[in-house]
């Protein structure tokens, strides 16, 4: 029995699967203090499907906690950054291109100290220990407990990210690292800038691990907590606290694993329609499509892993305005859609009022909008359908069409058809995708780094060092060894660096090892202090 929660804007999802069976599916609405709606809807939960706590065997939490904290800029940490570089990079220094807000937030302090590697492994400069003994010491002067470590090309070469990391334990024994080859992928700033941001959440990630752990500790639930990462899988309690920026977007990663499970199809769009928003991707071998380049997230460049999605302010909250034109969202009511559409005897005339008045959904009363003009009713479901059907368009990467998976509370916005769409699909249980794809959640291990092909080590045999080296990561997160299947392999060779030089990524994915959880960093101390 696992438990599969989605905490959204609007509302928190949660569901029982029974192996591949689904027991019990529950809706509530989400509750400005978010842990008090979790343990709401995992009493609900159990409630309804008869279940015993001692019966579950996991629980799966997606959460928005740390994007909004990043978007608002709020609960961020004051942040060490420590950039192995020098005499290169020093006409960028880190942040450079950060906004004025966030540099408020988190305060940094910055040091550039001697470091980093060429492409193929070659150093740049040595380590100078007495320049990471003098970072630490502003560290503690200005009480700042966590820090970020970069290296140029880490990815390639990670030693000297692991040496600064002792050196400054040696000093500071209570310090939070974290280090860049760990998070982002090859290219300093973006790297860089995600590994910063990971930084600055460690203090909150462990506010909202033990939050999570005590709703489940209220409800009398004791199975393990895993949370969702951004590419379809999953982390224990403990890998969360150190890298909680994998969690970014994992929202629309549920939905889409969730629409795959579902809907039986592995390659398809999906298009997910919660309270507030409306969030397209695209699924391939049953996983989402990465983004290929830099990804912003509340005006900062990053680029380690996330989901290649669009998204518009349409959801079922989204106001309805018809002066100077007809347009539906962004603007939305959230959570109190139940308190302020007309179809609840609110005054806001909002999108699921025009979906009850058309006849595609069945929710509160609909006596309430019965006198909404025909015209605008059908004009309205036509022009959020367009919207869609555009976006959908817009993710296509060929000229085959792709197969639409409608999921989310929201989708009874959407007619039966969409405008230039082959087919559309809205499978059983789809208001609840996003925890289903919670709750049947994998474990995964990644390698994304450069190789340099050589006469001694040939293109086959970098294939097969990636594969092996995914695999173990993978194993070693706490995946069954052997249910372990690489499932996606992306090779480029690099024309503007010198050699025979290629970027390999590949991903693999396993089943989760409920009798373990450990992952890599373990078995390094400077990496789980």
């Amino acid at each position: 029995m696992r438990i599969g929660i989605d905490v959204g804007g609007t509302h928190t999802d949660a569901v029982i699967m029974d192996q591949t069976t689904v027991r019990a599916e529950i809706k509530t609405v989400t509750t400005p203090d978010v842990t008090t709606g979790i343990v709401t809807a995992l009493r609900e939960l159990l409630a309804a499907g008869g279940i015993g706590r001692d019966q579950v065997s996991a629980v799966m939490i997606g959460t928005t906690h740390f994007t909004n904290a990043l978007v608002t800029g709020r609960h961020l940490a004051p942040t060490g950054v420590v950039r192995l570089a020098l005499p290169a990079t020093a006409a960028l220094p880190p942040m450079v291109d950060w906004p004025h807000r966030l540099l408020s937030a988190i305060s940094p302090s910055v040091h550039l100290c001697h470091g980093g590697h060429e492409f193929d492994g070659r150093l740049i400069s040595p380590l100078r220990p007495d320049e990471l003994k003098r970072a630490a010491a502003e560290l503690h002067a200005r009480g700042i407990d966590t820090v970020a470590v970069s290296s140029v090309f880490s990815p390639v070469a990670t030693d000297l990210e692991e040496q600064a990391a002792a050196i400054l334990l040696a000093e500071l024994p209570h310090l939070h690292v974290s280090l860049s080859h760990q998070i982002g992928r090859v290219g300093l700033l973006e790297r860089e800038n995600a590994t910063i941001v990971n930084a600055c959440l460690r203090r909150l990630a462990d506010q909202i691990v033990d939050a999570f752990a005590g709703a489940l500790e209220a409800v009398g639930v004791t199975a393990p907590l895993f949370l969702s990462q951004n590419d379809g899988t999953l982390m224990d309690a403990e890998y969360t606290r150190r890298y909680p920026v994998r969690t970014f977007a994992s929202g629309p990663t549920n939905s889409m694993r969730g629409a795959a499970y579902l809907s039986g199809l592995s390659d398809c769009a999906v298009v997910d329609i919660g309270g507030t928003t409306t969030d397209v991707g695209v699924l391939t071998n049953g996983y989402p499509r990465a983004a290929t380049g830099e990804v912003d997230i509340g005006g900062v460049r990053t680029n380690f892993r996330m989901p290649d999605v669009l998204s518009i302010g349409l959801g079922g909250g989204s106001r309805v305005v018809t002066d100077p034109a007809l347009e539906v969202g962004p603007d939305s009511v959230g959570y109190r859609l139940t308190e302020q559409a007309k179809v609840f005897g609110g005054g806001v005339l909002t999108a699921t009022d025009l979906a009850v008045a058309a006849g595609l959904a069945d929710i509160g009363d609909r006596a309430l909008v019965n006198h909404l003009d025909r015209d605008l009713v059908r004009q309205g479901i036509d022009w959020m359908a367009a919207r869609v059907a555009d976006l959908v368009e817009r993710m296509r990467v060929s000229s085959a069409p792709l197969p639409v998976v409608v999921v989310g509370g929201g989708s009874v916005l959407m007619p039966p058809d969409l405008p230039g769409i082959p087919s559309v699909h809205r499978p059983e249980h789809h208001a609840v995708a996003n925890a289903i794809g919670a709750a049947i959640g994998q474990i995964g291990g990644e390698v994304d780094r450069l190789f340099a092909i050589t006469a001694a080590l040939s293109r086959e045999d970098v294939l097969d060092q990636a594969r092996a080296e995914a695999i173990d990561r993978a194993v070693a997160a706490g995946a069954a060894p052997g249910s372990v299947q690489v499932v996606d392999i992306d090779e480029v060779h690099v024309a503007y660096l010198p050699g025979n030089a290629v970027r390999v990524r590949v991903k693999a994915i396993g089943d989760l090892d409920l009798s373990r959880s450990r992952t890599p960093e373990e078995d390094r101390p400077w990496a789980t202090t």
